[in-house]
């Protein structure tokens, strides 16, 4: 679709039949899903019903969402967990240093990274843990680099639930580290600049794990024999 298409979309408001064609179902279909809150209400004039560019991106996700195998009963649910989800801005608490890189996803995109993954509960337990937000009818995950490992190491066969709980570990060791990298500087170099040392203490950090993981797989049983 070009940028005066999105332009053009973005401003305009539909009556049902224009929408339905604007999306390419029938109109029946776009009732059946008002019905089963799979879009939010329109917007009513008097008796006519407006419905706008929210409304079409839904339902091209929807669309999207059962080409890859998911049921209208799994999207409602997905629908629900999404619309409770904190929104982009509380997240990235913007203006706030990070090094991290926010990425923007439909969906669709994230049904894609994580292929029979994306359920209800997972993407509620993904804003719970705060990897994710909405953003009108987006999702913006907080980091580009936790994003690949997490879709690495699901195409890897670990469960997207069990990547969320090692996460919710790794996030209580990582603030316990954070907060005693901070009482050490904050004591012993109180002049030196935040932005210096973060990348010192990243060092110290990743050493450890290298060499801690050298110690488990050295330490790892041999496998038998077939």
């Amino acid at each position: 679709m070009s940028d005066q298409q999105k332009a053009r979309e973005e401003v305009r408001e539909y009556r049902m039949k224009e929408l339905a064609d604007a999306a390419g179902i029938t109109v029946r279909t776009v009732r059946f899903y008002r019905e089963r809150g799979l879009i939010p209400p329109p917007r009513r004039e008097g008796r006519i019903a407006w419905y706008d560019s929210h409304h079409l991106a839904r339902l091209r996700t929807i669309a999207a969402l059962l080409e890859r195998g998911h049921t209208l009963t799994g999207i409602a649910d997905l629908a629900t967990a999404f619309e409770s989800g904190r929104d982009v801005g509380e997240l990235l608490g913007l203006g706030e240093p990070t090094e991290e890189t926010p990425v923007r996803l439909t969906p669709a995109e994230l049904a894609d990274h994580f292929e029979g993954e994306v359920t209800a509960e997972n993407l509620a337990t993904a804003l719970e843990l705060g990897y994710l937000a909405t953003d009108g009818d987006d999702l913006v995950h907080i980091s580009r680099r936790l994003l690949d490992v997490s879709t690495a190491l699901v195409r890897e066969g670990v469960p997207l639930s069990a990547v969320f709980e090692a996460g919710r570990q790794i996030r209580a060791h990582a603030d316990a580290l954070a907060e005693l990298f901070a009482t050490t500087l904050q004591t012993h170099a109180t002049g030196a600049s935040p932005e210096t040392l973060r990348p010192l203490a990243k060092s110290v950090v990743e050493a450890e794990l290298s060499m801690a993981m050298d110690r488990r797989l050295r330490n790892k049983p041999a496998q038998p024999s077939s």
